[in-house]
């Protein structure tokens, strides 16, 4: 029965009635600001589903992910690479409030602690529910790893694409954008670089 216990990162994806109330007009008179008729057909529940859909987008200010990752950390005494690749994630762009999404490759060296995998993608997830950079998110992910467990080195890569590139200013649709940070043993190139080619296989 565990396995269907409602999580408090389930929950804090529903929209709070107070606050869509609160945001649902706000919502409206940006419509009108910008020339639309916010009392024809197509527009009358924009306000109240933008309103939800922005609550959701940012979910991730109620739920501190270094507790996903407590929820469920192991004593074993592996020591080698443990990497879980390939996380896809969609942020907010705080600059723009645009969308950029990609793929997380997170690794970390255990140091007599390890945590379920599925809560390494929780953490991505989690953090970039919120108004985010790239830069902040990889470094944020990276911390909250190596916080809770205590490992002997994180290594986290983040590839994405920002629509405030795409579809706005110089719209440029193909850019990739890459960032990277680490921690503990993956300041020496060795181990980088292996992190690196298994990610790439």
């Amino acid at each position: 029965m565990d396995n269907l216990e409602i999580k408090p990162w389930d929950l804090a994806k529903y929209p709070s009635v107070e606050l869509t109330e609160k945001i649902t007009p706000l919502i409206a008179q940006i419509l009108d600001l910008l020339g639309e008729d916010i009392n024809r057909e197509g527009l009358l529940k924009t306000p109240e589903r933008v309103a939800k859909a922005m609550q959701f987008m940012t979910y991730g200010y109620k739920i501190d992910p270094s507790d996903v990752l407590r929820s469920a950390i192991f004593e074993e005494e592996y020591r080698q690479m443990v990497i879980v690749k390939d996380i896809d994630f969609y942020s907010m762009c705080e600059h723009h409030f645009l969308p950029f999404f990609g793929k997380a490759h997170v690794a970390y060296i255990p140091n007599k602690k390890i945590t379920g995998l599925s809560k390494i993608a929780r953490v991505v997830e989690i953090l970039s529910r919120r108004l985010q950079i790239q830069e902040r998110l990889t470094t944020q992910i990276k911390d909250c790893i190596q916080e809770a467990l205590n490992p002997l080195g994180v290594m986290v890569v983040i590839e994405a694409q920002h629509t405030c590139m795409q579809m706005r200013g110089v719209q440029k649709m193909h850019s990739i954008t890459t960032t990277s940070d680490f921690t503990g043993i993956f300041n020496t190139q060795k181990t980088r670089e292996e992190f690196i080619n298994l990610i790439g296989r």
